[in-house]
């Protein structure tokens, strides 16, 4: 009983919580039509400093991600739109995608973006080497028909939303959060109570 009561209360308080989300404030809607399928996205790019100080210190898509449904997807999108090496970086992370090894490069990855230490594809190869992904792997990966396919996915869903800045987090297709409007006394939880109040509307 206590645990039917403690899920009722939870299942009411998300509801409330996404009856209280105001259009204009704590995010916009961009669509109609949701996607198909539930699905977070984050637009990011290792050379932008918010995105750095959102993963590695505030870590809001790790939250965001861990207090999602289990049926709902987090995807991280790179964008190119910030030069240097943001088409090799967003090629990589596609590799990084078809790997599964996000968690292995993204850090230092940001690290040297932030530091400007990126001239060349090698450079972003000797990170992927120096943190567990074999030569064969980046060499035989870093072109081939999936890494291709993830980087249009990617390209094309910057286009599809119409991203021109990062990070951008938007919900089901059909709502992109507005970070201006959220409460920044409690920054993190807000923007993570958003994401989750926004999947049920």
């Amino acid at each position: 009983m206590k645990k039917f009561l403690f899920a009722l209360g939870a299942f009411i308080s998300i509801n409330v919580f996404a009856t209280d989300l105001k259009e204009g404030k704590q995010y916009v809607q961009i669509s109609q039509q949701a996607s198909p399928q539930q699905e977070v996205i984050e637009f990011f790019s290792f050379y932008c400093p918010h995105c750095y100080t959102f993963e590695m210190e505030y870590k809001i898509p790790q939250q965001v991600k861990e207090n999602l449904p289990k049926d709902v997807a987090f995807k991280q999108y790179h964008v190119n739109f910030l030069g240097r090496q943001s088409e090799n970086l967003t090629r990589a992370w596609a590799l990084a995608m078809a790997l599964g090894a996000e968690s292995k490069v993204k850090a230092p990855l940001f690290e040297a973006a932030q530091k400007d230490r990126l001239a060349s594809m090698e450079d972003i190869r000797a990170i992927f080497l120096d943190n567990g992904i074999s030569a064969e792997q980046f060499d035989g990966g870093i072109n081939s028909f999936a890494v291709n396919g993830l980087v249009n996915k990617q390209v094309n869903a910057v286009d599809q939303f119409g991203v021109r800045g990062v990070p951008d987090f938007y919900v089901n297709g059909k709502f992109r959060v507005n970070p201006e409007g959220l409460n920044y006394d409690d920054f993190v939880k807000d923007y993570v109570e958003t994401v989750k109040g926004l999947l049920q509307k």
